[in-house]
Parts: C-alpha cells; structure tokens; sequence
C-alpha cells in the first residue's frame, strides 16, 4: 500500500507518498465553480419541446417514496448482475 502525507490546507492541500516523496493527490481548480450562486433556476423548455415533458408537483413524500422505490429497483438489478456474473464465471 501506500502511505500519504497530508500537507498544507484547503486548496492547498496536497498528499505526498512518504516512501518516494512525490505528490499524488492535489486540489484541481478547474472542478471549482467560477462563483457560487444565489439561486439556480432551469429552464425545462427543451424538454417539453423535444420530449413532450410537463413538470408535475410532487410531495416531498411523494419524491422520497420515488427515490426509494428507485433505489430498491436498482439494488435488485445489482444483484441480479452479481448473481449472474457469478453464475458465468462459475461455469468456466
């Protein structure tokens, strides 16, 4: 394995391997926002031109029982994957 060093703080910061001395883990700025934002707003126009899309309110209920019920479906379809790949590489 290796073993870091951390040095300096914030954007700063960066990991050094102690065994070699390199750096290999440092603040990229370019995956930094240019400013942060108030309020962001969308505009869902091209999705109701192109796709037919008209946004609807959902409870906040509603959207976590949605996002479970994903979530649920995406787990199941994990395993099945696991299960499968199990089977075939079991085969071989």
């Amino acid at each position: 394995g290796i073993t870091l060093r951390w040095e300096g703080e914030g954007v700063n910061e960066k990991g050094i391997d102690v065994a070699s001395g390199k750096v290999l883990v440092e603040v990229d700025k370019k995956y930094f926002r240019p400013a942060e934002v108030d309020q962001l707003l969308a505009d869902p126009t091209k999705a109701r031109t192109l796709l037919g899309w008209n946004p609807t309110m959902t409870s906040f209920p509603e959207l976590v029982q949605k996002m479970v019920a994903h979530d649920m479906r995406f787990m199941r379809k994990l395993k099945l994957k696991a299960e499968i790949d199990e089977e075939l590489n079991g085969n071989q």
